[in-house]
């Protein structure tokens, strides 16, 4: 009987503890956007689930090109980016379920090249050659220097590549724009290649909208930094590379 009462009263205590612990806490796409943007900027959440791990979110996010995988704990306080990593089976479990997600969500990272207008672009290299490059370079940053002077020796190697370059100013740098407008109007490499090297280069002024056109078009690609090299078949690299790693993209 005591043994009885004792399981009766257990058993009582569990269903008590079901009942009061409520329904099950979710994270919705909204709330994942809120947590995250105070470290991610311009932070676009794909999807939310559960974790492999217990007590943490998945969340697929998008920043400008950039997708990948956040997680978020059960409190709602933290975020941890990185790897899950099954011990027993040595999986990483982060990776496969973002390929997984990728496919999903759109995975190519390619643009379509035709949709590019370059009538405003500065033709570098033979105009005729047949590999063409577009790059989206700010005539303030300098790794947008390197990258142009890479690609003055890609042109002195290849007579079969041409860079189609797209003054794109960033916000970050103040006199940007008035210099990528001063440059288009005088579709000059040379005052682009001056500017690089911290030589002064003149105002000038022209009918033309290029400069707010190519900001636009830049935010639809989600291109948000420079330099933004567009390779023959839509795919997009950013930074500087070598001459030798841009031929081997480019032509490959």
């Amino acid at each position: 009987m005591h043994k009885t009462l004792c399981l009766v009263v257990i058993m009582l205590f569990v269903f008590a503890s079901l009942a009061c612990a409520g329904p099950e806490p979710t994270l919705t796409n909204d709330e994942a956007a809120t947590i995250l943007k105070e470290t991610i900027p311009n932070v676009k959440v794909l999807n939310v689930s559960k974790a492999p791990v217990k007590g943490l979110w998945e969340v697929m996010v998008q920043s400008g090109r950039n997708k990948g995988l956040a997680y978020v704990d059960a409190s709602k306080k933290f975020v941890i980016y990185g790897m899950i990593i099954d011990v027993a089976t040595k999986k990483n479990l982060s990776k496969e379920r973002f390929e997984e997600l990728n496919k999903q969500f759109g995975g190519s990272d390619k643009v379509d090249v035709s949709k590019i207008p370059t009538d405003d672009a500065l033709v570098f290299g033979p105009a005729d050659a047949k590999f063409r490059v577009i790059v989206f370079t700010d005539p303030d940053c300098p790794f947008c220097g390197k990258l142009h002077e890479e690609m003055k020796k890609v042109i002195e190697k290849r007579k079969d590549i041409v860079f189609l370059i797209k003054m794109y100013p960033l916000p970050m740098h103040p006199d940007a724009k008035w210099k990528a407008k001063s440059i288009i109007c005088k579709k000059s490499i040379k005052m682009l290649e001056d500017n690089f090297a911290k030589k002064k280069i003149e105002k000038a002024d022209c009918a033309t909208t290029a400069v707010d056109d190519n900001i636009k078009l830049a935010a639809e690609l989600g291109i948000d930094g420079t330099p933004a090299s567009i390779l023959p078949d839509g795919s997009v690299i950013s930074g500087a590379r070598s001459a030798d790693d841009l031929i081997k993209l480019i032509t490959k």
